[in-house]
Order: C-alpha cells, then structure tokens, then sequence
C-alpha cells in the first residue's frame, strides 16, 4: 500500500506539471534554461499594456499571457509609434488577411452628390406687348403642361381695337382705289395697310390672325395670348379682369425636355473633370436606372463653405422623370491610368485620417498615414504613404488600430 501511494502522487505530480505546461507554458526557470533566454515579464498579447511576473491568462480577455525576452526588448523599442506586435497563431485566429501594394490600371470614378435644375436656356417668361385687360385664362393652375402656339389667355385693348379698325379702313380705300388711274393715290393707301398691319404685327398678333380679320372684315375685340415654347406653367400671374401693360410677367413657362444637374465634385479631386466628360445620374425613386449626359459647364469658384467645385451637366429628359430639386448621385467616369493601389478595406479612413497597417514581420505591425486619391472597384489609390511591394492588412486591421491608439500614448 505505500508503494501503491508513493505511485500516486508521482503521476498526479506529472498530471498537475503536464496541465501548467499545456496552459500557461513552460515556467520561466525552464524556458530560459532550455532556451539560454532570459525572460524579463509576461505580456497579453491582445493588450500589450498588461504585463505580468508569471505566465498565466490575461484577465480582461482570456488570452494566455506570452513572455517578452531580453534580447528582444531592444529592437522593441525601435519600432514606429503605435506599433503592434500579434503572434502568427493569434493572426490565424483574429482572421487576418494581408494584400501587396502595386501598380495597376484602374478607371477612376467620381461620385458626387447632385441636384436637378431647371435649364436656364429653356425659360421664358410671357409678357404682352399691350396694354388692357384679360378676359378669359386657359393656362390656369401652376403645373400646367402647354405647347407653343396654346392660347393661354385673351387680352381686351382698346389701342389694338382701334387699330384693327384703322387695318380694315385702310384695306377698304385701298380696294376703292384699285382702278384709280392717279398712281400716288393708289400708292398711299396701300402705304397705310402696311402701316396698320405692322403695328398689328408688333403687338403679336399673328399674320395667321391679321389675315382673317381683312377676310371678314371684323374686328377682335378679345385677342388670344400664345404659348412662346412647348413646357410647363412654373409661375403664373394672370387672372381674369386683371389690368396688364407691357411690364406685367404673367407666365413663367420651363422647357423640360432637357434639365441641368448641379454636382457638387470635392476640391482634391476637381482637376479630373473636364467639358463633355460623359457622366450618369442616380436616383433613389428610380433603382437600377441610370440617365446619362455630359458635362456642359464647369463653375470658375470653388463653394467656400462645402469646398467643392460645381459642375453643371445637362440631361435628357424623356417622359419627364427628373423634376426640378430632384437629389441624386452623379458618376463621372475619368479615364484609365497605373496607380498605386491597394484593396479599400486596407485604408481604415475617419475623413481626416487615413492610415494602413503595414507587416514589418515577426509578428508587427505599423501604422502608416496614407494620402488617398480616387477609388474604383474595389481598390483605392495611395498618392503617397506606401511603395511598391508593402503588405499591407486588408482584415482585422480595425482592431490593430485600436490597440495602436491605446498603445501609443503610452511610447
């Protein structure tokens, strides 16, 4: 029986050994007499703050503690501010992923928010060219879609009463006058029915209208107002009864067959926008439709609040799906160049920083501010931060990034 006991506590003192081991590793006496290594403390791995004298599992978030050598605490202290140092087996777990920056070919796309106008060229505004007073209103409600030559309202003037009158007077002394064998006195009453049907003319009164009333040799006393342009009624100020002279703007009527965008391109990437740059237009109401047009003005002045350039495109309009104030996104598509690119997903952007995590080996990892420029499938261009051949972490590099900042102030 105590033999049998002696036997015991021998393989529970392996057991109790063989667990330390599996768990918390070699303790340090061991590990620096097999290894000639000396260790100077334990350290989590997932927060390199934590530090212990002994190996065992960090208590914030269960990771067993690693130990920190004496012959490698030198070239530590060498490393990058906010450097971070993860072991190969715990990449494999964090799910880590690594890309290389390199040149390639890539169509830049600019994307910029945009809003639709009215196109300034396709405005008209209706005023009479006489004074009185209207009688009847056709175009009566703003919306109102007219075409060119519609009646939009009739016009009551004394001054175009009268003056048909004269027309018709002057067309009955020249029919008297046709035989007349004195040639001056046939000549001066065809002078007065130029006369009157130029006056007539100039109050725009058409020759269609002008014709009708030598024809049936009676006036008009109510005379219709025509739509200048085919469009839509966007401002009107005619009622019935009312007074109007030359200064009254009764009618504001807007071509929209064709509209004008307004896009709103960042100032750093304004220099790749040029006259006639194709480009298509998004809406939210309309998915999975793209319009397409050109650009047709560039703004000489950047927005001093939004710092951006406006640039002005003009679209076709077909059926009239985009209205006036409609918001949209606008793609201008650039051209093709080489460029140092790197996945997006590497470029950890907070929109006034912009860093990528490079792989120094041996389990490091250096932050490294980047300027970016254009971004297309899926890969964004590095002006400037990164060379050739760096590889860079395109997953898990949101939580090196943390553990950069919390390690850095502490450098």
């Amino acid at each position: 029986m105590k033999k049998f006991a002696i036997v015991l506590i021998v393989a529970a003192a392996f057991v109790a050994g063989y667990g330390y081991e599996r768990w918390y590793g070699k303790p340090t006496a061991v590990i620096a007499a097999g290894s000639a290594r000396k260790v100077l403390y334990w350290q989590d791995p997932m927060h390199p703050q934590y530090k212990s004298d002994k190996p065992g599992i960090a208590p914030d978030c269960g990771m067993k503690l690693v130990p920190v050598y004496a012959d490698a605490a030198a070239p530590a202290a060498t490393a990058a501010p906010g450097t971070v140092e993860i072991p190969a087996d715990k990449q494999e777990l964090l799910g880590m992923a690594f890309s290389t920056a390199e040149y390639a070919s890539m169509t830049d796309t600019i994307r910029a928010a945009a809003r639709v106008t009215l196109d300034e060229t396709r405005i008209v505004k209706v005023q009479p060219r006489l004074e009185g007073w209207i009688d009847q209103v056709f175009a009566d409600f703003t919306g109102k879609q007219v075409h060119q030559g519609d009646p939009m309202l009739t016009i009551y003037s004394p001054e175009v009463l009268a003056t048909q009158q004269e027309y018709l007077l002057a067309l009955k002394a020249q029919h008297s006058m046709h035989d007349n064998p004195v040639h001056e006195m046939r000549e001066s009453t065809d002078n007065l029915v130029v006369a009157a049907r130029k006056r007539l003319e100039l109050w725009d009164i058409g020759a269609r209208e002008i014709d009708e009333i030598g024809r049936t040799g009676e006036t008009v006393k109510n005379l219709p107002l025509e739509a200048p342009i085919s469009g839509f009624v966007m401002e009107r100020n005619a009622y019935p009864k009312q007074h109007v002279t030359p200064e009254t703007v009764l009618y504001t009527v807007a071509d929209l067959s064709t509209v004008w965008v307004i896009a709103d391109v960042f100032e750093y990437e304004a220099a790749t926008v040029r006259m006639n740059q194709p480009a298509s237009l998004t809406l939210e109401y309309l998915p999975g439709h793209a319009f397409h047009g050109r650009v047709s003005n560039i703004l000489p002045q950047i927005d001093p609040t939004t710092r951006t350039l406006k640039v002005r495109l003009e679209f076709a309009n077909p059926g009239f799906a985009l209205k006036p104030d409609m918001y949209g996104e606008v793609q201008l598509q650039t051209g093709g160049a080489r460029k140092l690119v790197v996945p997006e997903t590497a470029v950890l952007n907070s929109g006034d920083r912009q860093v990528v995590f490079i792989d120094r080996g041996d389990g490091r990892f250096e932050p490294r501010p980047v300027q970016i420029g254009a971004q297309s499938d899926g890969r964004i261009e590095i002006v400037s931060g990164l060379k050739e051949g760096d590889r860079v972490v395109t997953s898990g590099n949101f939580l090196l990034d943390s553990e950069s900042q919390l390690k850095a102030p502490a450098k």
